[in-house]
């Protein structure tokens, strides 16, 4: 569930964020029932700004948290509130313009001492800090000398776990805007909070109300962003979460305008900004992007580790009760870590070509192929494989597309569940975008594939590229059990070639079982294989190498090597965007990637030889290695 991408086996993961999981409501303990924590959507900067000074008075104390919603129960937990205001998650926003100085007192109510970083000298999680002891008031001051996107936070116990920035709920946002600059009504701040206790009588051995937000939320809870079409929206993203989050943008690409780790953050300039729809944001890391919504409809921002975008009762669920949950998520089943957005049309929609080449893909399951869980795939309808109702192909079949040929895809269910597909990276329109009781418009809104029934969806590609379609429904389950594949989309008249084009999807063999015994994670498969065959390839031809990771929770790393070094290929493109040429160039053969996230390489082997492709989720002596036969 809640899922590190690193490289520690799962044990060692649950001793490191046990202290973590500790100090929550029971450190926190007691019979006088705390106010209300509310949720703090960043867009009011706190304190007072004169002549050039920001001062503002924060207090540390207990409150509770109710992330999905008042009718649920909270979590007593630490948060800060402006004196005189209320407890927020994240904390109060501090947002100046450059050369502003800011001042701050901090408050401990908590009954215990709090260490705060952030607000001093130094920026970040890892400079200096303060020890505030409980019941006192601590004086910090710094000159904002830099444009970007910081934090501020405190935590509340050493316990010897190494970095601050794991504390769940004493956080929040500094924005330091250049010279002249203004906040404008599209523009955004969200900061990713996670908090979680272990508790093995669950599936996932994580606790009921375990739980990752954006801005003091939960799916379906979160605010939902309105645009209207047209707009220029920047959207910075800080994650004060234990947890890495591949942030994936449904239907649009955005620009990564800065990167940063809260002690700086780097602006990158204008032929240094690639596009993507995947951005992946560690713990303590920021990231400022920017984009522009061009179609009207209902969309969707969400971390694509499957567990932080899932109700917490699905990841504790072996088996889903499809008769339960509330509102438009029992539909399409996501959870915690989604930012809803629903952009107004500015003008009348522009009418679609009624004529597209049609496709037919079959959605299928079959009982206990993974242990007692069902495994399912999609099969190209009018293939040898349609024709035998037993056949599961993993990945699914590689739809080979054309840039600006309309296409109409009639998806048949034939599982024992409902289903939704998800064309993942493609700039479409929002009905056919694949989130069953959210996306569409207005009334019509996509509904989720029944049993025994089907559904036609229409779109256009508009970039050639690569890309892939996956389950938006019951991830957890169908996506990591099967329900995935790639796209290629090419330029018209362009054919495509296997043999020189490689497609290489990374992905689980069936679900995740438990997030603490190690012995459980399933096998990382390529192209649906535990053991892959010996690629084969000819000196002095170049080819195209097309990297998809659709694994469900982690990283995975891939390396090409000659002998101890790693070869060399060059980076052309990035989630189906062609990268600027700034970026696009000769590097070494290795690559961490994570879920949602596409890479393309070409590769040009000069002379015959061995080579070795490797890759795994830890660490090399566990990688799959692959012989690479250059002739």
């Amino acid at each position: 569930m809640m899922r590190f991408s690193v490289s520690l086996p799962a044990v060692a993961l649950a001793t490191l964020l046990l202290p973590v999981a500790m100090h929550g409501q029971a450190s926190l303990a007691g019979s006088v029932q705390p106010p209300r924590i509310l949720p703090n959507d960043n867009r009011v900067p706190a304190g007072v700004l004169e002549d050039g000074v920001l001062t503002l008075r924060l207090d540390a104390r207990e409150g509770m948290w109710h992330p999905h919603g008042f009718d649920r129960e909270g979590i007593r937990i630490g948060a800060f509130a402006e004196v005189g205001g209320p407890l927020q998650i994240p904390g109060p926003l501090i947002r100046v313009p450059i050369g502003t100085e800011v001042r701050t007192s901090v408050r401990n109510s908590l009954g215990k001492s709090l260490a705060v970083f952030g607000l001093g000298a130094e920026r970040g999680a890892s400079g200096d800090s303060v020890l505030v002891a409980s019941g006192g008031v601590a004086e910090f001051a710094f000159v904002a000398s830099e444009p970007g996107t910081y934090y501020y936070l405190g935590r509340t116990e050493q316990s010897g776990v190494p970095d601050p920035v794991w504390t769940g709920s004493l956080h929040g946002a500094i924005v330091v805007d250049p010279a002249g600059a203004r906040a404008r009504p599209g523009d955004r701040v969200f900061v990713l909070s996670s908090w979680f206790t272990f508790d093995t009588t669950n599936f996932s051995d994580l606790s009921s109300d375990a739980v990752i937000t954006a801005n003091g939320l939960a799916w379906p809870h979160t605010e939902v962003v309105e645009a209207t079409q047209g707009d220029s929206l920047e959207w910075r993203w800080i994650n004060l979460s234990a947890l890495d989050h591949p942030m994936h943008l449904h239907g649009f690409h955005f620009r990564v305008d800065a990167r940063g780790d809260g002690v700086r953050d780097t602006l990158y300039p204008s032929d240094r900004r690639q596009l993507a729809v995947t951005e992946h944001v560690g713990p303590g890391h920021t990231a400022t992007t920017t984009w522009s919504p061009d179609r009207s409809g209902n969309w969707i921002f969400h971390c694509h580790m499957l567990s932080h975008m899932s109700t917490i009762e699905i990841v504790n669920s072996a088996l889903v009760d499809r008769s339960k949950g509330h509102g438009q998520d029992a539909q399409h089943m996501m959870g915690m870590l989604v930012v809803g957005i629903r952009v107004m049309p500015s003008g009348p929609s522009e009418v679609k070509p009624a004529e597209a080449r049609r496709l037919r893909l079959l959605i299928r399951s079959r009982p206990e192929v993974y242990g007692k869980y069902p495994g399912y795939a999609y099969v190209l309808g009018g293939s040898a494989e349609a024709e035998d109702p037993d056949a599961l192909t993993v990945p699914g079949p590689t739809l080979v597309l054309e840039k600006d040929e309309r296409v109409a895809i009639t998806l048949v269910n034939e599982s024992h569940e409902p289903a939704a597909v998800h064309w993942h990276g493609i700039e479409l329109e929002s009905y056919p975008d694949g989130v069953p009781g959210w996306s569409g418009e207005e009334e019509r809104v996509l509904p989720p594939i029944p049993p025994g029934d089907s559904l036609t969806v229409r779109f256009t590609p508009p970039r050639a590229g690569t890309f892939m379609y996956h389950s938006h429904f019951n991830e957890m389950q169908q996506t990591s059990s099967g329900l995935y594949g790639p796209i290629v989309v090419l330029e018209p008249g362009r054919t495509f070639d296997p043999e020189t084009d490689r497609v290489l999807v990374f992905s689980d063999g069936g679900p995740w079982s438990s997030f603490i015994d190690a012995s459980t994670i399933p096998p990382t498969l390529l192209n649906g294989q535990v053991d892959p065959e010996a690629l084969e390839l000819r000196a002095g031809t170049t080819y195209r190498f097309r990297l998809i990771n659709i694994l469900t929770e982690t990283r995975v790393r891939v390396e090409l090597q000659r002998g101890e070094e790693p070869a060399e290929w060059r980076a052309i493109a990035k989630d189906g965007a062609d990268l600027p040429p700034s970026l696009a160039t000769v590097r070494p053969a290795h690559l961490g990637f994570l879920p949602g996230e596409i890479y393309d390489f070409e590769f040009t082997p000069e002379t015959p030889g061995e080579l070795e492709l490797a890759f795994g989720k830890g660490e090399p002596e566990t990688f799959t290695r692959v012989p690479v036969r250059v002739r």
